[in-house]
């Protein structure tokens, strides 16, 4: 069908839809049951819009009425502590459940639930363990708290039993280390999850209807509302040498200079709202990086069983040569053109792809792979990265309508089943939101073809999955990058074309000579150091903190060697991050990509892990109970609290219909809502006629 003509029939068709169901209430309703039959059988977002009959008890579906983020940088070492206060404002008890983000690399390992004068330290247990005690506190009457990570960089916090006029607040604390990117350090904190697509023949298992995927049908507000809450955000920066810059790309901020290596940053306009978008601190040094080498650090009692030293190595790189020759480039470019994408995302994708191949060199090969629902290529086979062939890449990517999931599995295997170029070193360039929910499935296919191509991976939008966009880089031996606008857009492609091109660093190893024992190194060495991309090691040391860490390799075919004399090493012994920063590597590891998590040995270790670390893990959740039953009646209602949609997201992104509080004169008025509506059942109608 052609495009255009298509289009003008589908908007036709969605005026005719919102004329004859503003008329008749029977169409509406027999519309509606249609609707939620489709959502009992898609595990799906879904929008709550505020108004109608039921706006007066609509307070209860916003809970969560703050949120206080406090970040303590130190040097490349972040401390964070997020405080959530949920208030119940309605006249009968709730249990309330709040889905949110953390950095995928983040550990979570400490909270506690303050409700009125009772401070309750929460407790690791198995996750099964901590979710009948949670349960069974909920129906008892108790107040509790239970936290759960779904993804590596989604959780769910459920409070039980909030009774009329309480405030509960649950403060979380999180370690999680920075690392510069060009000279440049990055502090990034998510502060909402994106809707994500669920395929349609997506099994009930798959999808979670046992409960551990229900996460994905959380409701959302439509583009532009936000909750009735407030969220802040507070960085105190501490570096140990000069401070040159602060900026942030996302928020208006405000920096208050203590002295020249110590700020603190606040939100500029409290009452612009804070939580509908990632927070992205970026700082630079006057002079000189962030001293590299060798940190050490020992947690418990000195000579006790329970003792136990940890160290950090970095390897920072040394000066950039410009090889005499680069090897001949291919370039894959799979581009997300998928609902979620509409509009600013989108258009922030395009430019970055316009930039990223036409800046190719003659000698490169290049393909593009755009992906929605199907796939769309440009060639067959790679082409020549000639301007003719340049222009008719750039004029596809214009002249494609955004629309339909986000089908990013096959469109990487589409790429991939692209003939491979004899003497041409291959490099996947994905460009997307994220929005998937088989992360999973995405992440095994690449680190099952990182022989065979390198990826890289750019994150567009206000508010990414950042956990698929790093481990997509992460296990396909790349870089990923984070791109929020248009200006963003370009300053990524140049540091995307001076990583790919400049290998100052080959064969790197790592050797130690001396008394001391060092062991359980997190994560293994890669052989390429890229830039000014530091190399970061944890690892657990023995003995006396003596001796030599040497590294090697070849800088232009030169041999490197670089000595760290450990006797000039402080061992902290206040510090228990590097500890919390070790075991997150290892369990990353140890979780690797995917299926390996359903392997019975892996999930023991794994629950060992959290549990030894007092980190949540999949398998591994906090809980925490009151003493005293306060809900005497043991009646409550579950309520989830509404997210507000990422900054510039489109309606688009939420396919899941509405909920019973919406209003349909409110509903058939709005054109985005009804868009949004009328695509879910276009893409149902494409399903069943396949």
């Amino acid at each position: 069908m052609n495009i255009a003509r298509g289009k003008k029939r589908f908007l036709c068709c969605l005026l005719a839809l919102a004329l004859l169901g503003a008329g008749s209430p029977k169409v509406y309703a027999a519309e509606q049951k249609k609707d939620q039959e489709e959502e009992d059988r898609l595990l799906a977002p879904y929008f709550i819009v505020q108004g109608g009959e039921e706006a007066a008890s609509a307070v209860e579906h916003f809970p969560l009425k703050s949120t206080s983020v406090t970040a303590n940088v130190n040097g490349m070492i972040a401390e964070i502590y997020v405080t959530q206060s949920y208030a119940n404002e309605g006249e009968t008890p709730i249990n309330a459940r709040y889905v949110f983000p953390t950095s995928s690399d983040v550990a979570v390992h400490g909270m506690t639930m303050t409700i009125g004068n009772e401070v309750i330290t929460a407790k690791i247990k198995e996750k099964e363990e901590a979710k009948t005690e949670y349960q069974a506190a909920k129906s008892e009457g108790k107040s509790a708290s239970l936290l759960e990570q779904k993804r590596p960089n989604v959780f769910t916090m459920d409070v039980a039993n909030i009774m009329p006029g309480d405030t509960a607040a649950i403060e979380l604390h999180y370690t999680q280390l920075i690392r510069p990117k060009e000279g440049i350090y990055e502090f990034m904190f998510p502060t909402v999850v994106g809707p994500r697509f669920v395929a349609p023949d997506t099994s009930e298992k798959e999808q979670g209807k046992d409960g551990g995927e229900d996460w994905l049908a959380s409701p959302y507000l439509p583009d532009g509302d936000v909750p009735p809450g407030e969220y802040h955000i507070t960085v105190n920066l501490s570096t140990g040498v000069p401070i040159a810059e602060v900026t942030c790309r996302s928020h208006e901020i405000q920096v208050e200079n203590e002295d020249e290596s110590n700020a603190r940053i606040t939100l500029a306009d409290p009452e612009d709202y804070a939580g509908n978008r990632d927070f992205i601190l970026n700082y630079k040094l006057s002079g000189q990086a962030i001293q590299s080498g060798f940190m050490m650090e020992s947690v418990g009692k000195e000579g006790g069983a329970d003792q136990e030293n940890f160290f950090m190595l970095a390897i920072q790189p040394p000066e950039r040569y410009e090889p005499a020759e680069i090897v001949p480039r291919e370039y894959l470019f799979v581009l997300d053109i998928s609902g979620s994408m509409s509009g600013y995302p989108l258009e922030t994708a395009k430019g970055l792809i316009r930039d990223l191949v036409s800046s190719l060199k003659e000698t490169d090969k290049f393909n593009v792979i755009l992906f929605a629902n199907n796939t769309t290529l440009l060639a067959p086979e790679s082409l020549q990265a000639s301007k003719r062939n340049v222009k008719a890449a750039v004029e596809l990517i214009d002249r494609m309508e955004d629309g339909g999931g986000t089908s990013l599995l096959p469109a990487l295997q589409d790429a991939m089943d692209i003939p491979a170029q004899d003497g041409y070193a291959r490099s996947v360039v994905i460009i997307t939101d994220g929005y998937v929910s088989n992360d999973s499935e995405i992440v095994d296919y690449v680190s099952e073809h990182m022989s065979e191509a390198g990826f890289f991976s750019f994150g567009i939008g206000t508010s990414v999955n950042d956990y698929l966009i790093k481990q997509i880089a992460g296990c396909g031996l790349g870089e990923d990058f984070i791109v929020t606008d248009s200006g963003d857009a370009k300053e990524a492609a140049e540091q995307f074309r001076t990583y790919i091109e400049a290998p100052l660093l080959t064969d790197v190893s790592v050797s130690y000579e001396g008394p001391a024992k060092l062991s359980d190194v997190e994560p293994g060495v890669p052989s390429i150091l890229y830039a000014e991309q530091p190399i970061v090691l944890f690892g657990k040391w023995e003995g006396a903190p003596e001796g030599t860490v040497k590294i090697t390799g070849k800088q232009g075919g030169e041999e490197y060697v670089q000595e760290i004399p450990l006797e000039n090493v402080t061992v902290d012994t206040e510090s228990e991050a590097i500890r919390y920063l070790w075991a997150r590597r290892r369990l990353d590891r140890l979780a690797g990509y995917g299926s390996v998590r359903n392997d019975r040995s892996t999930k023991e270790e794994i629950t060992k892990l959290g549990l030894e670390y007092n980190m949540v893990t999949p398998y591994t959740s906090f809980i925490a109970v009151t003493e005293t039953v306060r809900n005497t009646d043991q009646e409550s209602t579950d309520v989830d609290q509404a997210l507000p949609l990422p900054k510039r997201v489109s309606n688009l992104a939420v396919g899941g219909g509405y909920s019973k509080y919406s209003e349909p004169g409110l509903l058939l008025s709005v054109l985005p809502l009804a868009l949004a509506l009328a695509a879910r059942r276009r893409k149902a109608g494409k399903d069943r006629a396949r």
